[in-house]
């Protein structure tokens, strides 16, 4: 790994950590174990190398949130994807980054962390509304919404886990979130 790569790895670690405002360039540089030199022969701040970590991880994010899209039938994959393993007590990466001041008064960043959410709520979307079409969900269900409100109760089990400090919230908010989706499909079964 070159040690272009060591920075934004070991700014990307810092930023879930700490967050920006708590990690200094000096933070970055001893994490990574590089030099002044080559953190300023890379980049021109603590700025830009967050900007370049942070759509690193933004990238990262929208991998994990492919299974939405893979096989399987609609409601299956929303379900695969909300049960994947997630360190609860860790908190998501890209959503710590709503909490950070600095990033939330910064144009750049807080649009890299908008345009995920973005890209994952997208891919919810879509699965809910093939859900819908193949039946497996109510025809009332309003996908936009019901994508929110998925995306809510991922991010509030961080939140809960990180609040307790162990990974039950975050276990149980997920389990919620199938409950009800087997129980929206269970109405449409019923309908039938």
């Amino acid at each position: 790994m070159n040690s272009r790569d060591q920075l934004t790895g070991a700014m990307a670690d810092l930023l879930w950590e700490r967050g920006y405002a708590a990690t200094s360039p000096r933070d970055v540089m001893a994490r990574a174990g590089v030099g002044q030199g080559s953190m300023y022969h890379h980049f021109s701040g603590k700025h830009e190398l967050a900007i370049e970590a942070l759509s690193a991880v933004t990238a990262e994010m929208a991998g994990e949130s492919s299974p939405l899209e893979g096989e399987g039938s609609p409601l299956e994959r929303m379900k695969r994807y909300l049960s994947s393993p997630r360190p609860g007590t860790r908190g998501c990466r890209v959503g710590r980054m709503t909490q950070d001041p600095q990033v939330v008064r910064d144009p750049e960043l807080i649009t890299i962390v908008a345009d995920a959410f973005d890209t994952m709520l997208g891919r919810w979307e879509q699965a809910i509304t093939e859900a819908v079409a193949a039946g497996e969900l109510p025809a009332s269900i309003v996908p936009g919404e019901l994508a929110r409100t998925l995306a809510a109760v991922v991010q509030g089990g961080y939140v809960l886990a990180r609040a307790k400090g162990e990974q039950g919230p975050m276990d149980a908010a997920i389990r919620g979130a199938v409950a009800l989706l087997d129980a929206a499909h269970s109405a449409v079964a019923t309908d039938h």
